[in-house]
């Protein structure tokens, strides 16, 4: 069941977050160390609620009442865009369909507030991400490094209209 996060569910999404996330770090080498702004290690309880208050739509994935799977949306006033962010599942709940079934939702919630395109960055490295994403419907558009982080950036959009 997908569902709004609530107060109360900010240490839950965390964890799949961080938990999800530490899969792509561990296949890439990266560390708090020499990624620290990777969603892995960046990603806390006080940045999830930061989120909620400015009104970010924030989607919790349970099963059985357990947290698998968890999504945001970054809503920029005044723009026909949104920015799909921390599209997570856990490790054991992959390859079920519950990565499908969350990008099939928040394209349907960017829809509902009237955005027409959907932006995401990616690992660049992670070509496995990259053909999923490409292969529901999203194109790259460019690259970028930066000098904190030991890879490069990935950005994909999506025409929603």
């Amino acid at each position: 069941m997908i569902r709004p996060v609530e107060e109360q569910d900010l240490e839950h999404c965390v964890q799949v977050i961080v938990d999800s996330f530490l899969t792509v770090a561990k296949e890439l080498g990266l560390t708090a160390q020499n990624a620290s702004r990777f969603t892995a290690f960046a990603t806390t309880r006080e940045r999830l609620a930061a989120r909620l208050d400015q009104g970010w739509p924030l989607f919790l994935w349970e099963e059985e009442g357990k947290p698998v799977g968890f999504y945001s949306l970054a809503l920029p006033p005044g723009s026909r865009d949104c920015e799909l962010n921390n599209l997570a599942v856990l490790p054991a709940y992959r390859h079920r369909g519950l990565g499908g079934r969350l990008l099939a939702h928040s394209v349907e919630i960017a829809r509902q507030k009237g955005r027409n395109r959907m932006c995401l960055g990616i690992v660049e490295e992670n070509c496995r991400v990259r053909a999923w994403y490409e292969a529901a419907g999203f194109v790259h558009t460019g690259v970028k490094k930066f000098d904190f982080f030991p890879f490069t950036c990935g950005y994909m959009e999506k025409r929603l209209g």
